[in-house]
This record gives C-alpha cells, structure tokens and sequence, in this order.
C-alpha cells in the first residue's frame, strides 16, 4: 500500500458511509491523519475500522449545511492535528427525483442546501487556514448529472460545486492551493443507513426512479454503474500530489458520461 497521504492532515466531509466512508478508510491505509466529518453517528463506526487497523483519525460531529458547522470541523482539525493539508467535500445528494414542476419550494431550498452549501462553507471554513500555510488541497464531490432527469435543483447545486471549483481555483493558485472536483456517475452502493427521503416512494415517484436508472446507464459507454471504489480511486488522486499540475478541473467519473 502507497503512503500518498503520510503526515497529511485530511478532512472527510459525509464520511459516515458511501463514497465519503471510503474515501476515510483509503486516506487512513495511506497514511493520513484524517478528520471525518458528518451528522450522523455511524461516523463512529467508521472510526471504529480505521483504529481497528492502527490508522489514525477523530471525529466531529457538524451541519455542515451551516457555516458554524464547517468552522467548528476546521478548528478541531487544528486544535488536534495543527494544520489541514487536504479537504475532500463529499456531502451532497439528491433527495428526491422527480419532474421540476413537482417539486416545491421548501424541497428545492433543501436539495440546494444540502448539495451545493456544506461544499460552500466548507471551502470558505478552510480557506484562512491554507492561505495561511500557502498550501492546500481541496477535492469537491461533484455528479455527472448536472445534465439529468428528475434532479433540477440537484443538478443546480451540482453546477454550482463545479462553478465553485473553477473560480476558487483561479483565484488562489496564488497561495499554493489546488482545487479540483470528481465528477461522480451512477454508483452502486449498499442501502443507506440514513436515508436521504425517508419516506416510502409512491408508484409515481418509483417510475421516476426508474426514468433516472435508464436515463443514467443509457449515457454511460460501458453500461453500467459504477463502484464506490472507482469513485474512491479518481477522488483520492485528485487529493494527493500525483495530481500536482491539475488544478480548476473536474473529472468525471461516469463510464463515459461526461455530464
């Protein structure tokens, strides 16, 4: 196993489970010191693996959909470790798919808060800190479908992080920070401890699903999905110095989608 991440200090955002999960247990195996970052308590289990196998890594428990939040996971970061090397912003995903004019107008402010303003205020949060050092790495967690069906304001806050990404690294490749974003296809994954709408899909809301699926292997060159450690491979690339000269730049990882 490569130690790309050896005396780096690297924030997980959504590092509970999923893509961010993995992404933790890839960065500790390399030799990280990584602080994850999520609401929920089954952060604690990834913690758990990560000690178990002799890496090392904190918690801290945050909404990132607000400012404090994303400030509160900077400062312990600091306090415990000195500095933040890496910010790898994962939290995001769509709530719920269906046609726009379904959707309503606390739905829409929702979708946007929770996938366009945790990757926002978490740059902001970090910013002060890697200016500081003159140095810093920031990956965001972006998706090919910000040309999709049945996600309109997921699409949009999408189309913000890669808008975000472009101009944040512009504007600070001045003070030695590079910011990149991955791109991020159709995933298979295990059913999500917290799911994102709780509650149980309509026979409408099932079809659509199903839209999505079809419309998402449809685009896709090799017809099929992809796995969380593909997406893990293309962020943690992103997030070490193998990718020293790229910055401004989103990949996608989508099969050949390229959103």
């Amino acid at each position: 196993m490569s130690k790309r991440f050896e005396h780096k200090v690297v924030i997980v955002t959504g590092a509970a489970q999923g893509i961010g999960r993995g992404v933790a247990l890839q960065v500790a195996q390399e030799g990280g010191q990584v602080v994850m970052a999520d609401f929920s308590d089954y952060v604690d289990d990834v913690l758990a693996e990560i000690t178990h196998a002799g890496g090392q890594a904190i918690v801290v428990k945050a909404n990132l959909e607000t400012f404090s939040g994303a400030q509160a996971v900077v400062a312990k970061a600091v306090d415990t470790y000195g500095r933040v090397d890496v910010l790898i912003n994962n939290v995001g995903g769509a709530i719920w798919m269906k046609p726009f004019d379904a959707f309503s107008e606390e739905e829409i402010i929702k979708e946007v808060n929770r996938s366009l303003f945790p990757t926002m205020w978490c740059c902001r949060a970090v910013l002060p800190e890697m200016i500081k050092n003159q140095n810093g790495t920031i990956v965001n967690v972006s998706s090919i479908a910000t040309r999709g069906i049945h996600r309109v304001p997921y699409s949009a806050a999408k189309g913000g992080v890669n808008g975000l990404t472009a101009s944040l690294a512009f504007e600070h490749a001045k003070d030695g920070i590079r910011v990149n974003a991955v791109a991020t296809g159709g995933t298979e994954a295990p059913p999500r401890k917290v799911p994102r709408n709780a509650n149980p899909l309509t026979e409408d809301e099932k079809q659509w699903m199903q839209d999505v699926v079809d419309q998402t292997i449809d685009r896709t060159f090799m017809g099929r999905y992809g796995t969380i450690q593909e997406q893990v491979n293309a962020i943690v690339f992103l997030a070490s110095d193998e990718s020293s000269y790229m910055t401004g730049t989103v990949v996608p990882v989508g099969g050949g989608d390229q959103g």
